[in-house]
């Protein structure tokens, strides 16, 4: 696929452009409006694919629950190995399409992988993560990105003190959530380790007060987010934080997510899961 295309679709859902003139561009880039709709079945999340795991794989458990936030009541997904009586713990952020199938099968991933972990639905004080992608995007921008972060927050001290953990949290997340795990290890001194897949960073004059170590996953192709790598990785050295940066030459935004066929790269998607892994396990013992 013309990667115009791609960088077109990457900008409707993080700009993010009205959807008739995203369809108005893609017309002219496609060449024709019949093409359109082959087209965007490579690029919108297709949630049939997200079934690595599944719910009832008898090695682990799953809940549906919630937990006291800054903003309330914080719906939320949990999975955990079955048979251990604690484990490491990993807070879950999703992208900006909401709490969907694709960060609810991450979630069990990481439980047949022996963390607890739990992903919020950070649209809940907004009534919850709706079916549809787009509405779901256009809620996540009228988040209070402050308060946003204290509901994680309170989502580590659930798991904290959470029966089958065993105090230590991790946080991995993905897109707006890769953003919110940087900003996270910014606010909180607790978090033991942060895994941000091509997340935007945070401020560099706020670096200095991260106290996790951290592991960086971005996309060769993504050069909204990249752009801003450098200056991050100058502020980590500067402030002698613990982090790993890995590029992945290439490939575009949201590499790892299985649901959008054309995005999705396999080899890179392994790789970083396969880091995640080893480093979650590293960090949190």
């Amino acid at each position: 696929m013309d990667q115009k295309i791609i960088d077109l679709y990457d900008e409707y859902t993080h700009a993010p452009l009205p959807r008739r003139v995203f369809l108005d561009r893609l017309v002219a880039l496609a060449g024709s409006a019949a093409a359109v709709p082959a087209i965007l079945s490579l690029l919108e999340p297709n949630y049939a694919r997200a079934a690595v795991v599944a719910e009832d794989d008898g090695r682990i458990a799953t809940d549906r629950t919630s937990y006291q936030g800054a903003t309330g009541d914080v719906r939320c997904y949990v999975a955990r190995p079955k048979l251990a009586d604690q484990s490491p713990a990993v807070v879950v952020i999703h992208e900006n399409r909401g709490l969907n199938p694709y960060v609810e099968d991450v979630t069990r991933r990481l439980a047949t992988e022996g963390f607890v972990a739990l992903a919020p639905d950070m649209l809940s004080p907004l009534g919850g993560t709706p079916s549809d992608p787009d509405k779901a995007r256009e809620m996540i921008g009228q988040l209070d990105g402050d308060k946003a972060v204290n509901d994680i927050v309170g989502a580590m001290s659930f798991l904290m003190a959470y029966r089958y953990s065993n105090a230590k949290v991790g946080a991995m997340g993905f897109c707006w959530g890769g953003g919110m795990v940087n900003r996270l290890a910014v606010k909180a001194p607790d978090l033991k380790a942060g895994v941000a897949f091509y997340g935007p960073p945070p401020d560099p004059a706020l670096v200095p007060s991260i106290k996790a170590p951290l592991l960086l996953h971005y996309a060769g192709l993504d050069q909204n987010i990249n752009s801003r790598v450098p200056a991050y990785e100058e502020a980590l050295k500067k402030a002698g934080v613990s982090y790993q940066i890995h590029m992945y030459e290439g490939v575009n935004h949201a590499f790892h997510n299985d649901t959008s066929a054309e995005r999705y790269n396999k080899d890179a998607a392994e790789l970083a899961w396969t880091r995640s892994v080893e480093f979650l396990h590293k960090s949190l013992g």
